[in-house]
C-alpha cells in the first residue's frame, strides 16, 4: 500500500498539469456540468460531483494517470431568467454562484484538477470552431421554426421563460417549463405547452416564424449508431443508459435545433445569425473540453487521443441523451479524431424524503445545508431520508467501522504499567507478530480480506461504486468478528504472542480500510492517519505494480513492528432523535418557506425583546435615558453589566479523563476555536458518564479568571444546567451544527465581551441568576435564548432550571 495523495483535493490545487502518458492507463472524467443561477442541491452533488469524485480518487489510488474536470454551465436561459429575478446582469449571476458553488464544493472536498465555467473565451473558441467544422461538413442546415413571442416584453421566449400545461397524456402538470416537464420528464418544445404564459410579464405569448439553425442528426445516424453499439459493450453501460439512448433512436433522430434567440451565449459566427447564440444544450458539453483548455494548452492530448484516453461521463438520467447522442454526433461530424466517451455512470433522481429534490422550486437539502449539519459526507441511495442517514452514521459508521477502529488503536495505545491499563496493551507502540502465516484465525480472516479487495476493485472498475462501499465495510465486519473470535482482552494473560498476531494485524486493516474508504471519505482517511502517526504526505495505493492488492492478504504485514501509534479518538458522532427532528424542521418546504420562517423567528425575538424590561443587573426596571444636556458626566465610567460581557464560545472536548487528584472532577481539553484548547476542570463526574463527555459540544464560558483545582489550573467553565433539587444536572448544548469558536450570544445584548471578568466587580455572579432553561428546554438569559447561528442552544430534559 504505497504512493497516492490523501491531500485535501478541491478545486484550488495547484498540483502540476498531467498529460496523457504512454504505456498508462490515461483517464479523463467528468461530471454534469450544474446551471450556475442556483445552489447545488445534493441530487446534483451526490449523483454527478461526488460519484465522479469517488472513481477519480479511486483511479488516483490505483496508480492510473486521471484528470477530473467540471464546471459551471453559464450560458442560456436558465441565467438570464435568474438575472431578471434578481435585477443585476448575467454575468453578474454567474460570478456570485460560481463562487458559491466553488465553495461548496470545496467543503465536499472534491478534488477536481480543474473547476471552472462555461463563459470563458476558451468556450468561444473551441465552441465556434466545432460549429465551423460541422459547416463545412454540410451537417447544419437552416430552418424557419415558430416560437413564442411576447408582445409585453417585445422578445421570442427561450423555453425556460414560458410556463404552462404540459401536453403529455396523463400527466396535466400546470408548471410545465418550454423545454421540459419537471414531472414526467418529458422534453417539449414550447410551442406544444396548453395555456403557455410568459414567465416574466405572465401574459399570453403568441405563435412567430423565427429563422435557425439545426444540426442533422438523422444523417449523422449511422455514425451515432456505430459509436453507441460499440462503445455501450466496451464501456459496460448502465442499462438505464443504454434504455435512455434507445428511446431517441427509437423514436426516430430529428434535427435539433442549436440556436436561439438571446444574447446572454456564445456568439453564433454566421453573418445570417450574428443576432443569435448557441442552444445551451449544443455548447453546454463543450464546456467539458473549454474547461481542459483552462487547465491546459495542450488539451488535445486529451480530447483528440482516442488510443491512449478513455472518457468517463456521469450525469443524472435525465442528461443522458445529450451525451449519448447529442454530443458524440456533435463531435463526430466534425470528422476529427475524438476521445468520445466509453463509460457513462447515471444516477436516478435523488428524492427528498416524500418528494423530488428541485432546485429551481429549492426543495431539498442544499450543498450550504449540508456544509452546515456537520455530518460527515457519504454517498447516499436514490431515496434521501434523515432517518436513513441517522442509521447508516450510527450503525455502519459509527458501530461497525468506528467501534472497530477505536477498539484496536484504544488498546494498542493503553500503558500496561499504568492502573487505567490493568495489565493490558502495548504503551503506543505496534507490537511484532512472528508465526502469523501459522496463527489459523488470522490465515482466515487475511484470506477473506485478501477476496474482498478483489471484489472491491472489480466493482469499482466497473463504477458500481455502491457496491464497492458497501464491500469494503464489509472488511470492517470482518475486523471486528475477528476481535471478538480472538478474545484479544483475554489473549494478552493468556498467550501474548497470539495476541500481538492480533492486533498487529487488525491495525494492519486499520491503514486498509483508511486506504480503501479514502475514495468515498477523504477526511476520515486523513484522521486515521493521524491517529496512526503517519505523516500527513502518507500516500495510499492499490497499485498492481507495486502489488498493494496481494498484500493485503497479509494485513499483519502492512504495517511495521515498533511504529508509535497517535492518541485514539472517537472518529464519528452519534446522530440523536432530536438533531434528525431539528434538521427534519430546518430543511422542511423550499428555500424560500425556511427564508420565510426565519424571518418570522427574528420578528418573534424583536417582539418579545420590546416587552422585555432589560434590567440594570440588580433587579431594579431600567429609568428612560436622560437627554445629553440632563447626563452628568461620572467620575468613571463603569460598564454596565450585561450579558454581552460574557465570552461564551462553542466548544469541543477533544480529550476527558478524571482528575488525577479528585474523584468528582473532570479534566478536559477543550477546542474553542483558539491554536491551543484550553484545560477546564469540571465537577461533572457524579452526573454524566465520561463517554458521554468525550468529543462533545457544549458551551464554554472562556473569561472568567483562570482558577487552580486540585493543582491543575482551569482555564475555563462548562455551563450546565441542574434541576431544582439539585439532583440532576445536565450540559448545555449547542446546535449540532454550529461552528466551534462560534460565540454565543444573546439577541439585543451586543457588545464586546471582557478580555478577563474582574472577580472583584462580581459580574458573572450577577448575571448568574438570571440564566435558566425554559419549558421548551431552551437556554436563556431572562426570557431570551442563548443563540448560534445554527440555532438556540438546549439541554436535554431539564425544564426551568438553573444555569452555572
Amino acid at each position: 500500500m504505497g504512493d497516492l495523495p490523501t491531500d485535501s483535493g478541491g478545486s484550488d490545487r495547484k498540483s502540476p498539469v498531467k498529460l496523457p502518458i504512454a504505456g498508462k492507463r490515461n483517464i479523463l472524467i467528468t461530471s454534469a456540468l450544474p446551471y450556475v443561477n442556483n445552489v447545488p442541491h445534493l441530487g446534483n452533488i451526490i449523483g454527478c460531483v461526488l460519484s465522479a469524485d469517488v472513481f477519480a480518487r479511486y483511479c488516483r489510488l490505483r496508480g492510473y494517470n486521471a484528470i477530473y474536470m467540471c464546471g459551471t454551465d453559464e450560458y442560456g436561459t436558465a441565467t438570464e431568467t435568474k438575472a431578471l429575478e434578481e435585477n443585476c446582469t448575467p454575468k453578474q449571476i454567474c460570478d456570485k454562484y460560481h463562487a458559491i458553488h466553488k465553495q461548496v464544493y470545496d467543503w465536499f472536498n472534491i478534488s477536481f484538477d480543474e473547476f471552472g465555467r462555461t463563459s470563458t473565451p476558451q468556450q468561444t473558441e473551441v465552441c465556434q470552431a466545432i460549429f465551423k467544422k460541422l459547416m463545412e461538413n454540410h451537417w447544419l442546415s437552416e430552418n424557419t421554426m415558430q416560437q413564442l413571442y411576447c408582445d409585453t416584453c417585445e422578445r421570442f421566449l427561450a423555453d425556460r421563460l414560458v410556463e404552462g400545461i404540459c401536453p403529455t397524456p396523463g400527466c396535466n402538470y400546470d408548471s410545465a417549463r418550454g423545454d421540459q416537464c419537471e414531472k414526467c420528464g418529458k422534453l417539449l418544445n414550447p410551442t406544444e405547452l396548453q395555456d403557455p404564459r410568459c414567465k416574466v410579464c405572465r401574459n399570453t405569448p403568441r405563435i412567430r416564424d423565427t429563422n435557425h439553425l439545426f444540426l442533422e442528426l438523422p444523417l449523422l445516424k449511422d455514425k451515432l449508431v456505430e459509436y453507441i453499439n460499440s462503445m455501450s459493450v466496451a464501456g459496460t453501460w448502465s442499462q438505464n443508459a443504454i434504455q435512455a439512448t434507445n428511446a431517441w433512436l427509437k423514436e426516430g433522430l430529428k434535427q435539433r435545433c442549436i440556436t436561439r434567440d438571446l444574447k446572454w451565449g456564445v456568439p453564433v459566427p454566421h453573418e445570417r445569425f450574428m443576432d443569435k447564440v448557441f442552444y445551451v444544450w449544443f455548447d453546454a458539453p463543450i464546456g467539458y473540453v473549454s474547461i481542459t483548455s483552462c487547465y491546459t494548452s495542450e488539451w488535445e492530448k486529451w480530447w483528440k487521443n482516442p488510443e491512449n484516453v478513455e472518457l468517463y461521463q456521469f450525469m443524472g438520467k435525465d442528461n443522458v441523451p445529450f451525451h449519448t447522442v447529442m454530443f458524440p454526433s456533435t463531435l463526430l461530424g466534425t470528422g476529427e479524431n475524438w476521445t468520445l466517451m466509453k463509460t457513462i455512470s447515471v444516477t436516478e433522481y435523488l428524492n427528498y424524503e416524500a418528494g423530488k429534490f428541485s432546485k429551481s422550486k429549492g426543495v431539498g437539502v442544499f450543498g450550504n445545508d449540508a456544509k452546515d449539519t456537520n455530518i460527515p459526507v457519504e454517498v447516499s441511495d436514490t431515496l434521501f431520508t434523515w432517518a436513513d442517514l441517522q442509521a447508516k452514521l450510527n450503525s455502519e459508521l459509527l458501530a461497525n467501522l468506528g467501534n472497530f477502529i477505536n477498539r484496536v488503536l484504544s488498546f494498542i495505545a493503553k500503558d500496561p504499567e499504568s492502573e487505567s491499563g490493568r495489565g493490558s496493551g502495548y504503551n503506543y507502540i505496534i507490537p511484532e507478530a512472528s508465526g502469523a502465516e501459522e496463527h489459523l484465525l488470522t490465515k482466515t480472516l487475511g484470506d477473506k480480506v485478501g477476496s474482498y479487495v478483489e471484489q472491491y476493485v472489480e466493482a469499482m472498475e466497473k463504477v458500481k461504486m455502491k457496491q464497492g462501499l458497501k464491500t469494503a465495510m464489509s472488511i470492517s465486519g470482518e475486523g471486528n468478528a475477528y476481535l471478538q473470535e480472538s478474545q484479544f482482552w483475554k489473549l494478552y494473560k493468556e498467550d501474548q504472542p497470539s495476541c500481538s498476531i492480533v492486533m498487529k494485524t487488525s491495525v494492519g486493516l486499520v491503514y486498509l480500510l483508511a486506504c480503501l474508504l479514502e475514495p468515498f471519505m477523504p477526511s476520515f482517511s486523513v484522521e486515521v492517519l493521524n491517529q496512526l502517526n503517519l505523516p500527513a504526505e502518507t500516500r495510499f495505493s492499490l497499485s498492481d505494480e507495486n502489488g498493494d492488492i496481494e498484500r493485503a492478504k497479509r494485513p499483519w504485514e502492512i504495517l511495521p513492528a515498533g511504529h508509535t501509534i497517535g492518541t485514539p479518538m472517537p472518529l464519528f458522532k452519534e446522530l440523536k432523535d432530536e438533531e434528525v427532528d431539528f434538521f427534519k424542521q430546518k430543511f422542511a418546504g423550499s428555500q424560500a418557506d425556511r427564508k420565510d420562517k426565519a424571518e418570522a423567528e427574528a420578528t418573534k425575538i424583536a417582539e418579545q425583546l420590546k416587552r422585555t424590561k432589560v434590567s440594570d443587573g440588580k433587579g431594579k426596571k431600567e429609568r428612560p435615558a436622560k437627554s445629553a444636556t440632563e447626563a452628568k458626566p461620572k467620575a468613571s465610567a463603569e460598564a454596565e453589566i450585561s450579558i454581552s460581557r460574557l465570552d461564551i464560545r462553542v466548544g469541543l472536548i477533544t480529550k476527558v479523563e478524571k482528575h488525577p487528584d479528585a474523584d468528582s472532577l473532570y479534566k478536559e481539553e477543550i477546542d474553542v476555536g483558539e491554536a491551543e484548547p484550553r484545560t477546564v476542570i469540571s465537577g461533572l463526574v457524579n452526573h454524566i458518564p465520561i463517554e458521554e463527555m468525550q468529543n462533545r459540544k457544549v458551551c464554554v464560558l472562556c473569561n472568567l479568571k483562570p482558577a487552580t483545582m486540585r493543582g491543575i489550573k482551569s482555564h475555563a467553565m462548562v455551563l450546565a444546567a441542574s434541576s431544582s433539587d439539585h439532583t440532576k444536572v445536565e450540559l448545555v448544548d449547542p446546535p449540532e451544527a454550529a461552528a466551534v469558536g462560534e460565540r454565543v450570544t444573546v439577541a439585543g445584548f451586543e457588545g464586546k465581551p471582557d478580555d478577563v471578568l474582574n472577580p472583584k466587580k462580581k459580574v458573572w455572579e450577577t448575571l448568574c441568576p438570571d440564566l435558566h432553561t425554559d419549558k421548551d428546554l431552551v437556554a436563556c438569559y431572562k426570557n431570551l435564548p442563548l443563540t448560534t447561528s445554527a440555532g438556540v442552544c438546549k439541554v436535554s430534559s431539564i425544564s426551568n432550571g438553573s444555569i452555572r
